[in-house]
């Protein structure tokens, strides 16, 4: 692996060329657009102690990304320079959601500008790059797929006045006129809690608005980025329901970093009192080494039992199980069956 050696280190990281191979997880490297980002999105601490072994239980084997309508969409992800937030945040789900015909669009490029501690994206400063084609690609292609919904996520773009509002409206704009039928989701960044921006979103033609308070308040900070917040987030969800009220909102909620049932109850509380219309709660898993580790693996009897918990509290619906992402099935959500899944058939 070549290293540019005309670029000062940066925190004492080589930065990888452009042109050389591959970084690996953990090494800074110069995107193509010319700014340096770290791979995975959490920089290397090695070298790690020897872990025990240990093997996921059997609820959590997914089956391997394959099939025709897989390759397919991948191909037409690659045509028209989207990342998806499938690839990107290496989703146990992949394969099941591609082979449907559904996927996840991250717009705005795939380095984040902030660095948390469960995620894989590839973090950096794009220094206010912008793909202006991204609309109407994102357009052609939910066309092209056929989509009668489709989830729009996003990098933080810090780097941004707005942090990304005005382009992320104008990608859902462009896919509303090619295809007034479909369905939008758009999973946000916070915004840095501007509420003017979230309204920017809210107001773009999306039936829901969705924003991941990830995890409970005690272990923001240890999980998330400190630009991050857990009120934060709620203020954020909050006012988009005061703003636009037909807009359902929606936030997601990962197992298995140390939280306590009772801090899980007070979380799915605070977020009915922000008027959020779906919750979803998945299992957390460690993408790479530089991760934070998995301190427990949720059983599906416990997520039968959360579930049960939030729909008490009022949630339309609280999709709920060991492989569930934000976006799992987004378009079942207020089908009030889990959208489709059933936890019993994979025991406790």
């Amino acid at each position: 692996m070549r290293y540019n050696e005309g670029m000062p280190q940066l925190k004492g990281i080589p930065v990888v060329t452009a042109d050389a191979a591959a970084p690996r997880s953990g090494e800074k490297y110069v995107t193509p657009q010319g700014f340096t980002a770290i791979r995975d999105g959490v920089k290397a601490r090695g070298p790690y102690p020897p872990a025990p072994p240990s093997r996921k239980p059997p609820w959590l084997k997914a089956r391997a990304p394959m099939g025709d309508g897989f390759q397919g969409v991948r191909a037409m992800v690659r045509e028209h320079r989207l990342a998806t937030v499938c690839e990107e945040a290496k989703c146990p789900n992949i394969g099941e959601c591609w082979n449907a015909g559904t996927a996840t669009l991250m717009l705005m490029g795939a380095v984040c500008t902030r660095a948390c501690r469960f995620c894989s994206v590839d973090t950096g400063n794009p220094h206010g790059w912008l793909d202006a084609e991204e609309p109407e690609n994102a357009a052609r292609t939910v066309e092209l797929m056929k989509l009668k919904y489709v989830v729009l996520t996003s990098v933080d773009r810090d780097d941004l006045a707005d942090g990304g509002a005005a382009h992320y409206a104008a990608c859902v704009r462009a896919i509303r006129r090619r295809n007034p039928d479909t369905a939008v989701e758009a999973l946000t960044p916070d915004f840095q809690g501007v509420l003017a921006d979230v309204e920017t979103v809210v107001d773009s033609g999306i039936a829901v608005f969705a924003q991941n308070i990830e995890t409970v308040r005690r272990l923001t900070h240890p999980v998330r980025d400190p630009r991050a917040g857990y009120e934060q987030t709620l203020a954020v969800l909050a006012h988009a329901k005061r703003h636009r009220a037909e807009v359902l909102t929606k936030s997601s909620l990962m197992l298995g970093l140390g939280e306590t049932d009772a801090e899980i109850a007070a979380t799915l509380a605070d977020l009915r009192a922000a008027r959020v219309d779906i919750v979803t709660l998945g299992q957390y898993l460690r993408p790479t080494l530089n991760h934070l580790a998995v301190e427990r693996f949720v059983t599906p009897a416990e997520f039968d039992r959360y579930r049960g918990e939030a729909l008490a509290l009022g949630f339309l619906e609280c999709v709920s199980g060991p492989l569930v992402r934000s976006s799992y099935r987004a378009e079942q959500a207020l089908n009030r069956n889990n959208a489709g899944l059933d936890n019993r058939r994979h025991g406790s």
